[in-house]
């Protein structure tokens, strides 16, 4: 069961994204302004992490360090910023389908990196996913597509930010505590996002209290957790096998919006939240094999030896 530990919190990263979007439309709803709600998320879940973050710091932080996880953290405000934007632009099942090529193109990353083709499993799994999203996203169901190039173009930008995203997230500052390096690279973040959409709520009390009931939930489920969760099981599932377990991030984000909201899901987006599940399964299914294969050599490598 061990060995399903870190996959489960990648998983449980991509879920926290998918509860994102019910809380914006109830923010919308409420009068929160499109600034409102992205400066609001990256405040409270800057302010979330501050604490830990403090508590756990290492003796030792160089320089080098910070600006690093800084720089990491400023993909994270590109994806929220690119994607945001990108839904002015085009309908929500287009922004959906664009934001999911991030699944190929964080496997096509691995493939560069590893300088080796993905396992089929993956490729497999990718079969089963990429259908699955358009089925879920009601792309296939009628629902009309409203588009023009920039909103494609943020749409695609907004996929290789979250890309990079889980890239950096298993690769960058391995060496620091994971809380801090998720409270360091909110605050990149945070600074993308607070320069193109200033936080003007926080210049007002009645202001700072109408965005709170939204950025809280929006900083705990879009800054706070998320990072944090990537940071300790992306370093041991790989970037292709994280790219396949986010996309547990449109099924909450379709199962939220059915429970809380009382949005209809269609049998056909039934289908495709149960092909996504499938594409994870059959993704997650790597892992083990190599696992396995690794120990048995080490165990024959001591038995040799000794």
């Amino acid at each position: 069961m061990s060995r399903y530990r870190y996959p489960l919190l990648v998983f449980l990263g991509g879920a926290c994204y998918g509860i994102l979007s019910t809380i914006v439309k109830l923010a919308y709803a409420a009068g929160i302004d499109r600034s409102g709600v992205s400066s609001g998320q990256f405040f409270f879940g800057g302010l979330l992490l501050l604490i830990p973050a403090w508590r756990a710091r290492p003796r030792q932080l160089t320089a080098r360090q910070v600006l690093v996880m800084l720089a990491a953290g400023v993909p994270t405000g590109g994806t929220t910023l690119f994607y945001y934007h990108a839904l002015v632009s085009v309908s929500a099942s287009l922004a959906v389908v664009l934001l999911f090529q991030y699944i190929v193109i964080a496997l096509v990353l691995e493939a560069i990196l590893r300088r080796a083709w993905p396992a089929r499993q993956k490729l497999a799994a990718l079969v089963l996913l990429l259908p699955g999203s358009l089925l879920a996203s009601g792309v296939l169901t009628g629902v009309p597509l409203t588009a023009d190039v920039r909103g494609v173009v943020l749409g695609l930008l907004a996929a290789l930010s979250y890309a990079v995203v889980l890239l950096v997230s298993g690769t960058v500052a391995r060496e620091v505590p994971p809380v801090c390096k998720a409270a360091v690279m909110a605050c990149g973040g945070a600074a993308v996002v607070f320069t193109a959409l200033p936080p003007t709520f926080l210049t007002s009390a009645d202001a700072f209290l109408a965005v709170l009931p939204y950025g809280l939930p929006l900083g705990l489920f879009g800054v706070t957790l998320p990072p944090l969760l990537f940071a300790i099981g992306i370093p041991h599932t790989g970037l292709g096998l994280a790219g396949i377990l986010t996309t547990s991030e449109l099924v909450i984000a379709m199962l939220s919006a059915h429970f809380v909201l009382g949005e209809a899901v269609s049998p056909l987006a039934w289908l495709g939240i149960a092909l996504i599940f499938g594409g994870i399964l059959v993704g997650n299914r790597t892992s083990a094999p190599q696992k396995k294969s690794r120990a048995d050599l080490h165990e024959a490598c001591e038995m040799r030896y000794n």
